[in-house]
Formats: C-alpha cells, sequence, structure tokens
C-alpha cells in the first residue's frame, strides 16, 4: 500500500496544480476576463471560518468585519483592479444577537467606504457551528494598465508594501494570553509591549489609493500577489504562475521593530513568521528592472526582497552568507 501523503507535506500550491493537473483548464490566481472594450474584471473570494480563522474571545466583531472585506480588496490590488461590487454572507449561530451582528456589520461597512466599493451586497444565513463570513469583491483594471502590462522578466524586483510576519507574531501574543486567562481567570499582563503586532493582527491597514498612484507614476507592475498565507507561498504561486525563479533575501525582508524581541520571548524565529505565518495584508509587486528609479522615488516605503530568476533557480530563500534554501510553503496545518 503506497504511503499516504499529507496536505502538509505536498503544500498547497503543489496539491492545486496536481489538481489542475486532470482539468483542460488553466491555472490563474482569481478569475478575471476582459470587458470588450474596457480593462480586465477581476473577482476575488475568500470565507472565514470561526476557530479556524478567527478566535471571538479576543477578536473584536468590528474589527474582524474590517479585516475580512480587506482580504478580498487586497487580491484585487495586487490585480491593479479598482474596488467596484462587495457580496457578504453571513453564516450566523444562535449565539450571535442582532447587536453583534450591528458591530460585526460596522466594520464590513467601514471597510467597503474606505476601500471605494460601488454596491455592497449582504446576506444572512444560519449556521449550527459558529460564525462564517463569506465575501466575494469584483473590481476592473483600466484598459490602459491591461495594454502596457509588461510579462515577467528575470532580474524583476520582488517589492512588498510593509512588514511581515507581524500578524502571525500579534496572533501568538493574543493566543498565550488566551491560554493564561483559561487557566488563571486573570486578564493577561504585558500586551501593551507588542501592541504594534496585535494590531497588524486584529486590525490591519491596506492603502486605498495604491493602483492609482501606480497609474498616476505610469509604473505597471509585471505581476502582483497579495500575500494572505505569507512570503514562501506568494513566492511558490509566483514562480507557478511566471515559470521562471524567485529568490527572496532573508536580509531584506522588512519586521516589525519588536518581532526579534517577542521571537526570542517565544522561542519564534521572525524570518519563518514572514515566510510562512500569513494574515499580514500586504502586498507584492513584481516591478521591472528598468523601473526601479521611478519607483523607489514615488514608493520610498515600499522594500525590495529579492527578484525572478531563472527558471532552474525555483523559489528559493537566500541567506546572508548566500545559501540558497529551497522554499517550502504548506499552506496547511502540520500535523
Amino acid at each position: 500500500m503506497a504511503n499516504k501523503q499529507s496536505l502538509a507535506d505536498l503544500g498547497k500550491v503543489e496539491a492545486i496544480r496536481q489538481l489542475f493537473d486532470t482539468l483542460p483548464f488553466r491555472l490563474k490566481e482569481g478569475r478575471d476576463y476582459i470587458a470588450p472594450g474596457r480593462g480586465a474584471v477581476c473577482t476575488a473570494s475568500r470565507l472565514f471560518a470561526e476557530g479556524t480563522d478567527f478566535n471571538l474571545v479576543y477578536f473584536p466583531l468590528q474589527h474582524l468585519g474590517y479585516k475580512c472585506v480587506l482580504a478580498v480588496s487586497g487580491e484585487l490590488q495586487a490585480r491593479l483592479a479598482h474596488a467596484k461590487v462587495l457580496s457578504v454572507v453571513l453564516g450566523l449561530s444562535a449565539k450571535l444577537d442582532f447587536a453583534m451582528v450591528k458591530e460585526l456589520w460596522s466594520g464590513i461597512a467601514q471597510a467597503a467606504r474606505e476601500q471605494g466599493y460601488e454596491a455592497v451586497n449582504l446576506d444572512l444565513v444560519p449556521s449550527q457551528n459558529g460564525l462564517y463570513i463569506s465575501v466575494s469583491a469584483t473590481g476592473e483594471t483600466s484598459e490602459l494598465t491591461r495594454k502596457r502590462q509588461p510579462a515577467p522578466k528575470t532580474k524583476d524586483l520582488l517589492c512588498v508594501t510593509g512588514r511581515l510576519g507581524a500578524a502571525y507574531l500579534g496572533m501568538q501574543v493574543l493566543e498565550r494570553g488566551n491560554r493564561e486567562f483559561e487557566k488563571t481567570g486573570k486578564q493577561p499582563e504585558g500586551l501593551d509591549k507588542y501592541k504594534m503586532l496585535i494590531g497588524a493582527y486584529l486590525k490591519p491597514e491596506l492603502a486605498t489609493d495604491t493602483v492609482s498612484r501606480l497609474e498616476d507614476a505610469g509604473i505597471v507592475p509585471a505581476a502582483g500577489l497579495f500575500l494572505r498565507s505569507g512570503l514562501a507561498d506568494a513566492a511558490k504561486r509566483l514562480a507557478l504562475e511566471t515559470g521562471l525563479g524567485v529568490k527572496v533575501y532573508a536580509d531584506k525582508i522588512p519586521f516589525e521593530g519588536n518581532s526579534f524581541a517577542l521571537g526570542r520571548e517565544m522561542d519564534i524565529d521572525p524570518v519563518s513568521a514572514a515566510l510562512s505565518g500569513g494574515d499580514d495584508c500586504q502586498l507584492l509587486f513584481v516591478v521591472p528592472i528598468l523601473s526601479l528609479e521611478k519607483f523607489r522615488k514615488e514608493f520610498p516605503t515600499f522594500d525590495i526582497v529579492g527578484h525572478l530568476a531563472e527558471p532552474s533557480v525555483g523559489a528559493v530563500l537566500v541567506t546572508p552568507d548566500g545559501a540558497e534554501l529551497p522554499i517550502h510553503a504548506p499552506g496547511w496545518p502540520e500535523d
């Protein structure tokens, strides 16, 4: 009998690729189609489940609703699309009264307004097993952007919009505090020390003008990804989509100030958190090397963390001493 292969061993990206091998469809991030005489229409969707994606013991409902909208809005921005329509389905158990639903909805509505959606749809359905939040977003790129987008090339730069690993580390602080509360019945102390990390998890930020700024600057990234499952997952997806190699440099990854202090305290490697932690709500763009000077001028806060390479390279992490380590991105809980 053949050995069983777990999803964690195979990795989510590779598992999806193999499943698509049996279908006559091209594996593509998101779902885009070209409207006649217009740009590309893009869609993005996510499902959030209580107990898997969030813990209501410490996650404020307003922040939760806000974060769920950013999750799909970031997918649109990564594909250079302007937000148009947001659809939300809430699966509600009996433990949520209407006041709690209104609090959740207030966060959704706030994020929808800030991200510039023109229409929002909502449906409520019953749930027997906690809270479920399904969000779907539709956006559209400009026709000029679609026509000008170049093909990815070796040496094109990998640029991220902000610090990585912070959300995962913030979640670890909250989970530790929750365990302490369950054990002692006392509120955990010392959370203020890591408020930036906790904030990155509970109330992330996503700029609303990134796509417009790129358009105004005349910079068209060759590709873009939303870092929903960590930098390693993004590197694997990028290699799969472009057919090129990807090099990520460990000493170029941007971190929140207290990441290493918490890492020592909880025995967590911040580099591993950035690679595989997820929930960072940051964007990764592949910027053509010829646009580097203009890009640095227009987007000085973005960080260059690597570049595309020859296909034979694969997806690798380059250590400070120059070693190239193959990137593994399970995207699934380890046993």
